[in-house]
């Protein structure tokens, strides 16, 4: 018996340790992680440097509170500006707060602009949480059902299709910012087109609109670059962060550049846990080890391994719609739902999820190894194979029928 609440159907299984990409069950078993803790665990687990200093960092300072200068907060939203060419960043303590910040600058800069009820333009199948507002700017019916009415001023439209923005800003001139992801998660491992992510910057510029985009699974190295946006050589007015900027660390962020920089003044947002020194020394040291080890190259790499396997080894095999994706974010969409092969996954040591249903995602460690990538193959490659290979009916009538 347990007293946490019903909110998660859990795998029958708990870890007890991890070394690099394995992570270790109760009776010792163990797993090939191919989830990283979706996305967050980009070093792996017990990574030896990211260790050492949260263990200095905790024998130092955990929390002080924002009433104070908190340097290594300072040292990390420097780094972070540096890498992606914005001004200022706010620290919150997960996506969906990184999120929320983002939505209430918006707020803040429609009242600065004169129009109180700005509108922001969302995509169909986005994730951007579970808050209320969040969830109101997400695509996914399932998520949102039971906790109507939600908060105004989303206006949802296809994603990659750069005619519904312009319409949908053309009909409405209180929409005052586009938000999306350029790799959607949650919504099935969609990759948007880079041309779409540059009309999209172009659109912005030219009526005065904020582009906002959530890096929050794809950012910090996954897909090969330190944000996915990169690969279109824009930048954001708008950027959240989350997930493996802290390695397991609590932590997010909202980062800022141009008409979107300075919207926020003292008192107009705040936080009690958001850029302490523990999750901010966390941030500092992935970057750091993500830069000197060669992790982005390695992620494309990897990534490519695994996606040029799978397509080999399931050539021919029916039912399988695309397998696509981007560095380490992978997604293998079947023509029919699939979540029991994740239960089938775990049996044969390799940890993977299935989401919009139909979609296998895989977000292994950005520490993958090339030995460990043609394993994730070999694991998931039959399952999937087995999973699609039609069944011979054995009812007593096609038995008959035979006979």
């Amino acid at each position: 018996m347990t007293h946490l609440m019903n909110t998660y159907n859990r795998l029958p299984i708990a870890f007890t340790h991890g070394k690099g990409a394995r992570l270790y069950d109760e009776h010792g078993k163990e797993y090939l992680d191919a989830l990283a803790g979706i996305a967050v665990n980009g070093l792996g687990h017990a990574h030896p440097r990211l260790t050492a200093a949260l263990a200095d960092q905790v024998g130092r300072l955990i929390h002080t509170s924002n009433v104070y200068r908190v340097r290594e907060q300072e040292a990390l939203a420097d780094r972070i500006c540096a890498l992606s060419g914005m001004q200022e960043v706010f620290f919150a303590n997960s996506g969906s707060e990184a999120n929320e910040a983002a939505l209430k600058l918006v707020r803040m800069f429609g009242h600065k602009r004169g129009e109180p009820a700005a509108q922001t333009i969302v995509m169909e199948r986005a994730w951007h949480g579970r808050t209320l507002a969040t969830l109101a700017a997400t695509g996914s019916d399932r998520a949102r059902k039971g906790f109507e009415p939600f908060p105004t001023g989303f206006i949802s439209v296809p994603y990659n299709d750069i005619g519904a923005v312009k319409r949908t800003a053309d009909a409405d001139r209180r929409v005052l910012a586009v938000w999306l992801e350029v790799l959607q998660g949650e919504g099935g491992i969609y990759v948007a087109d880079l041309d779409y992510v540059k009309a999209l910057r172009q659109l912005c510029d030219e009526r005065g609109l904020l582009l906002m985009i959530d890096e929050i699974q794809s950012g910090i190295g996954r897909t090969g670059k330190w944000f996915a946006h990169h690969w279109a050589g824009i930048k954001p007015d708008v950027m959240t962060l989350a997930k493996g900027l802290g390695s397991g660390v609590p932590i997010g962020a909202c980062v800022a550049a141009g008409p979107a920089a300075g919207v926020f003044g003292p008192g107009n947002h705040g936080t009690t846990f958001g850029g302490g020194p523990l999750a901010m020394r966390a941030g500092l040291e992935t970057l750091e080890i993500i830069e000197k080890d060669g992790l982005m190259a390695n992620a494309v790499a990897q990534g490519e391994r695994i996606v040029g396997g799978l397509k080999r080894k399931l050539a021919g095999v029916g039912g399988i719609v695309q397998i696509r994706g981007m560095g380490l974010m992978i997604g293998i969409e079947l023509d029919r739902p699939c979540s029991e092969l994740v239960r089938q996954a775990l049996a044969a040591g390799l940890l993977i999820n299935v989401t919009h249903d139909t979609v296998i995602r895989m977000l292994p460690p950005l520490i993958l190894s090339t030995e460990e990538a043609a394993l994730v193959v070999e694991r998931l490659a039959p399952l999937i194979a087995a999973f699609l290979r039609p069944q011979t009916d054995v009812s007593p009538g096609a038995t008959a029928k035979a006979a």
